[in-house]
């Protein structure tokens, strides 16, 4: 589908109903909308293939869906760090920005650069970039070290006490989403969420207590332990023959 194409699509095939409800998700946007769930769009995305060229130019749109549509047909191969920051740098919403980290950025070539880059940032949504993409790192990055997610943590630790809801809650999904990964990098992110829960600040208390919730709790520890045992498995056999 060309551009034209799918611009046309999306106007024909909105629901105004959709597009009146991103309100009870709290997206809220300047863009205009036209309504399409994102199972559509993925739907959209899968047809039209990749084509970054294409995704350059649906980003630039003054249209949500375009926005949405962006990030799920270009190449990682080809992001750049120009077009990370220009990107983050325009977002207004948590859907857009939440869906280029985890379906595009976090597979780039800047991803962990970028991350630590925009964690101190001012802007809202750039700041909220940084640890979406940090939480998607740690869902789509398999090979990645125990090591490189332990540098987030004093990023995350630093960025608890601010006070936008869709920051605070980005921190505390980098910092359990981290807490997840393995039983060492749970207790590094246990221990920052302990010191988070007893802080002065309202924000870093809220982060720290939900994390420290979820990240203490049996279920979690129970299956961190059975997927260390299930990764040093093949290391005792191994020994014995």
């Amino acid at each position: 589908m060309t551009f034209e194409e799918i611009m046309k699509w999306l106007k024909a095939n909105g629901s105004k109903e959709i597009a009146e409800g991103m309100k009870r998700y709290a997206i809220e946007t300047k863009a205009k909308v036209y309504g399409h769930k994102v199972g559509s769009l993925r739907a959209l995305a899968k047809k039209v293939g990749k084509d970054h060229a294409l995704a350059l130019k649906l980003f630039a749109t003054d249209c949500y869906e375009a926005q949405i549509l962006a990030p799920m047909v270009d190449d990682p191969k080809l992001v750049t760090k120009a077009q990370m920051n220009k990107w983050a740098s325009e977002f207004d919403n948590w859907a857009t920005c939440d869906t280029a980290c985890f379906v595009l950025f976090d597979k780039a070539e800047h991803a962990w650069d970028r991350a630590r880059v925009w964690a101190i940032s001012k802007k809202e949504f750039v700041k909220r970039s940084a640890f979406a993409l940090m939480a998607s790192l740690t869902i789509h990055d398999k090979k990645a070290e125990d090591a490189r997610y332990l540098d987030f943590l004093p990023l995350i630790e630093a960025g608890a006490c601010d006070e936008r809801n869709f920051v605070k809650k980005s921190v505390n999904w980098a910092l359990r989403s981290i807490g997840k990964r393995s039983l060492e990098l749970n207790a590094a992110a246990l221990e920052v969420a302990l010191r988070l829960k007893a802080r002065s600040d309202s924000p870093s208390r809220w982060v720290g207590s939900d994390a420290a919730r979820e990240l203490a709790s049996p279920s979690i520890q129970q299956r961190l332990q059975r997927k260390q045992a299930k990764v040093a498995a093949p290391k005792k056999r191994a020994t014995k023959r």
